[in-house]
This record gives structure tokens, sequence and C-alpha cells, in this order.
């Protein structure tokens, strides 16, 4: 996924493909929008996308990326709370001057 495909879903801020969240303090939450993402209920044959470090309202957060939250992120996939494993890729991104996290499921 490019980085205008990126902003496009930040932009549209009504999307049963894209989830925000400002923090991680809720990883309960977090595991559930893989799930859904994973499960294509919708089917739309596509990446859901989890940004990490944005508010619902698609502004940042000013949530600190650390290698530790990426890490953590990742490990979501095999830690066994989601069965079957789902396929994710984390990266960090920095879009419209704002540094994200973004999972991607599918």
């Amino acid at each position: 996924m490019d980085d205008q495909e990126l902003v496009t879903l930040l932009s549209n801020l009504e999307s049963d493909r894209v989830e925000r969240k400002a923090s991680i303090s809720d990883m309960k939450k977090i595991r559930q929008a893989i799930c859904a993402f994973a499960n294509d209920l919708p089917n739309h044959k596509k990446p859901g996308v989890l940004l990490v470090g944005v508010n619902d309202d698609g502004t940042c957060a000013n949530l600190s990326i650390t290698d530790e939250l990426l890490l953590s992120l990742a490990n979501i996939r095999s830690e066994g709370k989601i069965l079957p494993f789902p396929v994710l890729q984390v990266s960090k991104r920095t879009l419209n001057i704002a540094t994200l996290n973004e999972i991607r499921t599918g």
C-alpha cells in the first residue's frame, strides 16, 4: 500500500477498512480490530488498516512510535489470542507531517 492510498484512507473518516487508535493503551480493542479486518466480512478483498497514533478525527495524536511499540504490535500476530494467526505487516510511516504506525491485515 503506497503513501497516497494511506492518505486517502486517513482522510476518509467513515470506512470499514480503517481503524484509528491514538494509543495502544487498550490492546484488546486493537486485537478486535485486527480480527475484524482479517475476517473481511464486507468482502472488500483488500487489507484493513489500523492507524496507531491517529485520533478519531484523523489528526496526529503525537504518539511516540518507538521500536518497542512496533515490536509490541508485531507480536500480536503470534501471541495466540487471535486464531488462526492473521497476516500482519507493521510499519512506521510519515504522512501529512504526522508519524503513524500502520498495521495491515489480509
